[in-house]
């Protein structure tokens, strides 16, 4: 067991509050590491090719305070560091900790910046206030934040990422990832499963406030956020798109598509042989514009609709490529608040096989063929 006050490992050292202490430890590849900062800290891990762990611990602000304790022991399992105080302070400590390329990982800190890069093995890390960087990293991950963004880059693991109040993004991935902020944009760039042909089970990301953003989901994305724009630049099989405030935008998509807003544009374009698969559409939304591309030659049922409030001094239109049969309402109804009336387009295409739902509310809707 080593353990020491900040004040008496300033003492042994003979530095001051901005220098440092150095410890090492003997240990095995696939051992583990765990930390729990009490006093909050900054955690910085980094995978080398060695067979030891190497622990530098600083202090970063203008005061230390002597009540507080740094505890670094080896066992069986690994290496374990704790931190605490005699009262509520808080240290404003660093850890820099250098571990073996193969190495598992749990680490707490109750405020601070978490860096993990250049490891193999099972990765956990929660911080109650600070931006967590996580790079070229194997095997599991499960991290979040109270507090910060959240950034994932070049790495092969399979887990969930989260923060109550930050953008998440992950680039250059390759794995089964799920992402989540409560209150900041979500983005996906390059992030494939490990034949290199997909993103894995599939895109699965919420945010209760900001942008969603995919690159690619070649296995389905089902995507939700409370006040922000959605935007996928291709995808397979289906996407399930749905925000409460924002306009979504839909390149390139070779399945199915659900789409909701409640006050944004939609543009969907679906790509692919209209023959095989699932080719069904519902998108609807209660305050915008909507274009929908569909292939060429796609069997489809035609069901679209626009409503228009007598105050929104407006002339909507359906216009599409596909034959269709307009139907204006006459009269103005008066059961859902503001008087409206109804346009109405309906037909098929083909057999009929793929139902194509379309609706909004005070804005237009065009139907195109690629």
């Amino acid at each position: 067991m080593k353990y020491l006050t900040i004040f008496s490992i300033l003492m042994v050292a003979s530095i001051t509050f901005a220098g440092e202490i150095k410890k090492e430890f003997d240990v095995s590849a696939g051992q583990r590491l765990e930390m729990d900062i009490k006093t909050g800290g900054s955690i910085y891990i980094y995978g080398e090719n060695h067979d030891k762990v190497v622990v530098v611990v600083s202090h970063r602000g203008s005061k230390l305070n002597e009540n507080v304790w740094v505890d670094m022991d080896d066992n069986s399992r690994g290496v374990e560091i704790s931190a605490g105080a005699d009262g509520n302070t808080n240290s404003d400590l660093e850890f820099k900790v250098y571990v073996p390329l193969k190495f598992d990982i749990e680490v707490t800190t109750m405020g601070g910046e978490i860096v993990v890069a250049n490891v193999e093995g099972k990765l956990e890390g929660e911080t109650m206030g600070g931006e967590i960087t996580l790079e070229k990293l194997k095997g599991s991950v499960k991290f979040s934040t109270m507090g910060g963004d959240v950034e994932l880059t070049d790495s092969d693991v399979d887990g969930k990422i989260s923060t109550m109040g930050g953008e998440v993004l992950f680039k250059n991935i390759i794995g089964d990832v799920d992402g989540s902020s409560m209150g900041g944009n979500v983005i996906y760039k390059n992030v494939r499963s490990r034949n290199g042909k997909s993103t894995g089970k599939e895109v699965n990301i919420s945010t209760m406030g900001g942008k969603i953003k995919v690159d690619e989901a070649f296995s389905g994305a089902d995507v939700s956020t409370m006040g922000g724009d959605i935007d996928v630049n291709k995808a397979k099989l289906y996407i399930k798109a749905n925000t409460m405030g924002g306009d979504i935008d839909i390149r390139d998509i070779d399945g199915w598509v659900k789409a909701t807003t409640m006050g944004g544009d939609v543009d969907v374009t679906m790509t692919g042989d209209p023959s095989k698969g699932d080719r069904h559409v519902e998108i609807s939304s209660m305050g915008g514009d909507i274009e929908l591309v569909l292939p060429d030659g796609i069997s489809a049922d035609f069901d679209i609709r626009i409503t228009y409030t007598r105050n929104s001094n407006k002339n909507y239109e359906i216009n599409s490529d596909f034959s269709l049969d307009i139907e204006e309402d006459d009269e103005w109804s008066y059961n859902n608040g503001d008087p409206r009336k109804k346009i109405e387009g309906t037909g098929k295409s083909g057999d009929g096989e793929h139902s194509i739902k379309v609706s909004t509310i005070n804005g237009n809707i065009t139907i195109k063929k690629n």
